[in-house]
């Protein structure tokens, strides 16, 4: 039973991850230990393989089809991978208690940020013309992908959920680059945190592999078909989900844990 919930779980998150270019991995350490009772400790890393092989997986039809921005995706992943190993450390001198509440807290910020959307859209590393303007784009892309670095290796979230209105929003990519671009990101902060906290794997391989091609496969398949979606309307009930989960892990850790 535990492995058709690890299969069932893995292509629900990773159909999101493939649909929002990220969102679903905030899913991915609910999952894994609510749905399939792994400790935090080792949920996390086990999230970070997940989200790491199903976002490489997303990428390479944004690869194929040019839809990346390499050198912001450069700058995201090299300040992203210090915030990650930064991160890790942290988390290893946190109770679970505190980092499960943190989590909360963070799935309520993206929840909301989802709920706003993107009406406008930013120009400080627009691409058109000459170029990016590395004046004004480094200031806020360096910090951003540093923060989302931190992130990723305290709570095992790939960061889509920033990554891309940040973007959009913030740096002028239109949202089909910045999914593409975001998916290579995540890809590289995931592998950074994996390497830092690779002990915390368990040994159930089994689940591990099952909970990954799951997610690997419903990324694929969510990739094919993402520019057939209403993502506006998807991003927006799946912020419902992702405040109905927070809400849980929350009265679950203070007043059940």
């Amino acid at each position: 039973m535990t492995l058709i919930v690890a299969l069932a779980l893995g292509i629900a998150i990773g159909m999101f991850l493939g649909l929002l270019g990220g969102g679903g991995s905030i899913l991915a350490v609910p999952a894994l230990v609510y749905g399939l009772k792994l400790p935090l400790s080792e949920a996390v890393p086990t999230s970070l393989l997940v989200i790491g092989v199903a976002s490489a997986t997303g990428a390479l039809a944004k690869i194929r089809a040019k839809a990346i921005e390499w050198r912001l995706a450069a700058i995201f992943a090299a300040t992203g991978v210090a915030g990650t190993i930064l991160g890790s450390a942290v988390g290893r001198h946190v109770s679970d208690k505190v980092v499960l509440i943190g989590f909360a807290v963070v799935m309520i910020a993206a929840g909301i940020r989802m709920l706003r959307g993107g009406d406008g859209v930013g120009t400080a590393c627009s691409t058109e013309g000459s170029g990016i303007d590395w004046r004004r784009c480094a200031p806020r892309s360096i910090p951003t992908g540093f923060g989302v670095g931190v992130l990723t290796g305290l709570f095992g979230v790939g960061g889509g959920f920033l990554i891309v209105p940040a973007l959009v929003v913030l740096l002028g990519i239109d949202m089909s680059i910045a999914i593409g671009t975001s998916l290579v990101v995540i890809a590289v902060n995931s592998a950074a945190g994996l390497v830092a906290q690779f002990d915390g794997l368990g040994s159930n391989w089994t689940l591990t592999v099952i909970f990954a091609g799951a997610a690997t496969a419903g990324s694929l398949v969510a990739g094919r078909y993402s520019s057939r979606v209403d993502n506006a309307k998807l991003q927006r009930w799946f912020a419902y989900v992702v405040f109905a989960v927070a809400a849980f892990v929350a009265v679950d850790t203070l007043f059940l844990g």
